[in-house]
């Protein structure tokens, strides 16, 4: 039995997605998805204006102090949590937050993307990951997003076990010709938070925690600075990377990532994680039923779920 083709949770068995390294142990699901991630703001007023009018989400629900957004079909993706006097992200970022990844369904919604932050005269950065296409943008607090579309798995190419990513200048007059002539309207129906992308203190600790006890497996290992996890062969759920300036890791009074979730499709998933973990060293709780958080060597804080089929 090779990398690719170790058991999965519960016993069963995943197919060879053609790259990856398995965890020797407990490995997610191949149907593993991501859930919301929640994030503490200084202004969420401000936050607000801008996570609607320039991001394009819906507000779902609000109380005095957080907010719930969402695209069209009412999934919801960012959770904001308010902290007067947050202090921002420096430039060069701190340990924690890199970015999180909203995942738009086609090409085509990019374009439009693009050509909606171009209106709004918005800084951003862009780049062509040969699996996928992405814009880069920072809200009020300095915290990190990125807008992106896949490329069709069938264009994914990999050198041995290791699937090819690079940084590549985005051709974006050919993404805004695909945009056509509708306008922009949000975030359509089917956008997923994609992945989640973590700076840490160091690459070793992150593997040990999320490649050999949560399980993910190990997709791009090359890359300057850098390692790439997912489940079920996808490019990738979780980055994490060690180019933070500040080796201090985002505190309680900071714009933060509070918490990212993990959606796997069983309870008995959920609790196979948690026993990886625990064996592991790791200490879990279990807030709810079927559902466990945990936080990583650097106090991020990671919320294992049930969910519904993406």
């Amino acid at each position: 039995m090779n990398d690719a083709t170790r058991p999965g949770a519960n016993g069963g068995a995943q197919p060879d997605f053609g790259w990856g390294i398995a965890p020797a142990g407990h490995r997610l699901p191949a149907d593993t998805r991501l859930g919301p991630v929640q994030l503490q703001v200084a202004d969420l007023e401000r936050s607000l204006r801008y996570y609607q009018q320039v991001i394009g989400l819906r507000l779902l629900e609000k109380d005095g102090s957080g907010a719930t957004l969402g695209a069209e079909d009412q999934r919801p993706l960012v959770v904001l949590k308010e902290r007067p006097g947050s202090t921002p992200v420096p430039p060069r970022g701190r340990l924690g937050l890199y970015h999180f990844a909203i995942l738009l369904p086609t090409r085509e919604d990019l374009g439009r993307f693009l050509r909606h932050v171009g209106d709004l005269r918005q800084r951003i950065g862009a780049s062509d990951h040969l699996v996928s296409e992405a814009v880069y943008l920072h809200d009020p607090d300095g915290l990190g997003i990125e807008v992106y579309a896949d490329r069709p798995r069938s264009a994914w190419r990999a050198e041995g076990r290791e699937l090819r990513m690079s940084t590549e200048p985005l051709r974006a007059h050919e993404l805004l010709a695909s945009a056509g002539d509708l306008p922009w309207a949000g975030l359509p129906d089917g956008t997923v938070i994609g992945h989640v992308h973590l700076h840490v203190g160091d690459l070793g600790s992150a593997s040990s925690f999320y490649h050999d006890a949560l399980g993910f497996d190990k997709v791009v290992w090359s890359y300057p600075g850098a390692l790439f996890l997912s489940a079920g062969g996808y490019h990738h759920h979780l980055g994490v990377n060690t180019w933070a300036a500040s080796e201090r890791a985002a505190g309680e009074g900071d714009a933060r990532l509070l918490e990212w979730t993990v959606e796997l499709p069983r309870t008995e998933q959920v609790e196979a994680t948690a026993e990886s973990l625990v064996r592991a060293g790791y200490p879990v709780e279990r807030p709810a039923p079927g559902e466990v958080v945990t936080r990583d060597p650097w106090g991020t804080l990671v919320r294992m779920r049930r969910g519904g089929a993406a």
